[in-house]
């Protein structure tokens, strides 16, 4: 099925996900969003993609200040299209009523607040916004103007797949959860090839702390967004060490990343991300005391925890869940005739992320990542990052609390 097809054809509704609150004024559900891509690089011309094939949007603009990136995304866009270096013009043009931000980590601060006050609906990629105090500002920013929607782009929030473990945890069927194990590995340098040299840190941006937080803010932020999700559950603290230990090429941001939060509720949640073994790729474990959740981006597994005989003299050391070499090697828990695979969508959620989106703005609905969502893990990457640069436990204070 083809990407127009598949978005004319989506079930999706953001009814059906329990969706939050009305927003106090919206697009009429009969008009065409215009929007605007702030942001042309890798995943600002994914949205484009996406952002072009849906009926719900007129794409009117791109911006970036790569002459190249502006370029390519004016292809996709469609030359009716402007292409600007500067996104402020952008925020003049009254036919736009909406933004995707999608620069680099540290741009997403300023470019919102200058998007509040033009009184833009927004798509901001995640990780929110860099800096906590930043963090708090748009939070309130946000708050004061509930006639704009703000939907924060954890993409997986809005998955199929996502959405039915969340139920399963909520429905009791792996009893009480007692911890999270994530990870996100890959075994390369995480660089991208440059037309230039002159190029390096504006394309390479997630090197270099100037833009970005590294592995924590661009893959770990995936999965402290569903730990808060399913564990409705205030952080207490974390903890954490990384380091440059391998790639000895100017970078700035960790090469490897271990992140221990301590939740309200007794849950560990670990976080660990390397680029140098992709053993397990992309793996979230949710164990309950009945049973356990393991999900790829694209796929997931119940597996309901499995009591062995009781062993000679009474000493059980191995009791519990199987190990075997199930769907995900040998990290996967038991395969008895009780697990079963989580039967929902194998596709990209982008687009069930920007069909949220539109609804939001339509519709007047709160979206489900919204700025609060979006705003706790920018508070737990950031305190990831002190935690692991000051060698310290970092704790949740109460002005965190949005």
């Amino acid at each position: 099925m083809d990407r127009r097809k598949f978005l004319e054809s989506s079930l999706y509704t953001l009814g059906a996900f329990g969706v939050g609150p009305a927003l106090a004024s919206r697009v009429s559900a009969d008009d065409r969003i215009g929007i605007g891509v702030i942001g042309t690089g890798v995943r600002g011309q994914q949205l484009l993609e996406f952002l072009v094939a849906m009926p719900q949007f007129d794409v009117l603009a791109c911006c970036d200040v790569l002459p190249f990136r502006l370029e390519e995304a004016h292809a996709i866009a469609g030359r009716d299209a402007s292409a600007d270096a500067d996104y402020r013009r952008m925020l003049d043009d009254d036919r736009i009523d909406a933004v995707a931000v999608a620069t680099h980590f540290s741009g997403h601060h300023r470019i919102v607040m200058d998007a509040l006050d033009a009184g833009k609906h927004i798509y901001c990629e995640k990780s929110m916004i860099k800096g906590i105090p930043e963090t708090l500002e748009v939070v309130e920013f946000v708050r004061k103007r509930p006639e704009q929607v703000f939907q924060t782009g954890f993409q997986y929030h809005s998955a199929p797949l996502y959405r039915a473990a969340a139920e399963l945890v909520a429905s009791g069927e792996l009893g009480e959860i007692t911890a999270v194990d994530c990870q996100w590995n890959r075994n390369g340098d995480w660089r991208r090839p440059l037309p230039d040299p002159k190029w390096e840190r504006q394309i390479n941006w997630r090197m270099y702390r100037e833009y970005s937080s590294g592995l924590v803010a661009e893959l770990s932020a995936h999965q402290m967004d569903f730990c808060n999700w399913i564990l409705d559950s205030k952080v207490e603290r974390i903890s954490g060490v990384g380091g440059i230990d391998y790639w000895k090429d100017g970078r700035e941001t960790y090469d490897n990343v271990h992140v221990v939060c301590r939740y309200a509720s007794g849950v560990t949640a670990t976080f660990s991300s390397l680029t140098t073994n992709s053993l397990g790729s992309y793996r979230i474990a949710v164990l309950g005391k009945k049973g356990s959740i393991q999900l790829t981006t694209r796929k997931g597994w119940y597996s309901p925890e499995v009591a062995d005989d009781p062993p000679p003299g009474g000493v059980d050391l191995v009791s519990g869940a199987s190990v075997s070499d199930g769907p995900g090697g040998a990290y996967w828990a038991s395969d008895s005739a009780a697990s079963y695979r989580i039967d929902a969508s194998a596709d990209d959620p982008t687009p069930n992320a920007l069909n949220e989106f539109a609804d939001a703005i339509s519709r007047g609905i709160a979206p489900s990542s919204d700025v609060v969502t979006g705003a706790k893990a920018s508070i737990m990457v950031q305190l990831s990052l002190d935690a692991m640069d000051r060698d310290e436990v970092m704790r949740w204070q109460p002005a965190y609390d949005v």
